[in-house]
């Protein structure tokens, strides 16, 4: 999923020595940021941090309230170049796309420009929520699911991503 959400991130020219001679080689134009929303997303972003090393992480506490299903926000930290850094928000499940928009909405509040939201299974009502939302953001999904269930979880899906990940 990184190479593909990274993809088409804009690089420049640098210069790379090599053991035979200095070359031209290129490297991002701009910082990145990895922002897992918390939980679920924590279990995708070694995987972003193995490729993308040099990357800052923020973090964004969010969680579904069971009852009305919006989503409920307890923390925040950013790094400080979030304006001038390609943005890349992660959770695993964009199922009722609340969540997930409420935290784009809160990066954006926060000065972020360039941002790019990245799950693995997504529901079509989910990225509909997502699109309308945030028009100027792209989702990068693996898979776009069949539909939510009555109790907002995408089917087939793989149930509660925070919780397989941690065991709870």
């Amino acid at each position: 999923m990184c190479f593909e959400v990274c993809r088409d991130l804009e690089v420049v020219e640098a210069p790379v020595q090599t053991p035979i001679t200095e070359t031209t080689g290129y490297q991002l134009a701009r910082p990145v940021v990895l922002v897992p929303i918390l939980r679920a997303g924590v279990g995708m972003l070694q995987g972003f941090v193995e490729i993308l090393s040099e990357a800052s992480i923020g973090n964004i506490g969010m969680y579904r309230d069971e009852e009305t299903l919006e989503p409920k926000s307890y923390y925040s930290k950013m790094p400080q170049n979030l304006g001038d850094a390609d943005v890349i928000l992660i959770d695993p499940m964009l199922a009722t796309g609340s969540s997930s928009a409420e935290a784009a909405a809160q990066l954006k509040m926060e000065g972020a420009a360039n941002i790019r939201f990245v799950c693995l299974i997504a529901s079509p009502e989910g990225v509909k929520v997502f699109n309308e939302a945030h028009p100027d953001i792209t989702i990068y999904a693996a898979s776009v699911d069949e539909k939510l269930d009555e109790n907002a979880y995408i089917v087939p899906g793989l149930g509660d991503a925070g919780d397989r990940y941690f065991g709870t």
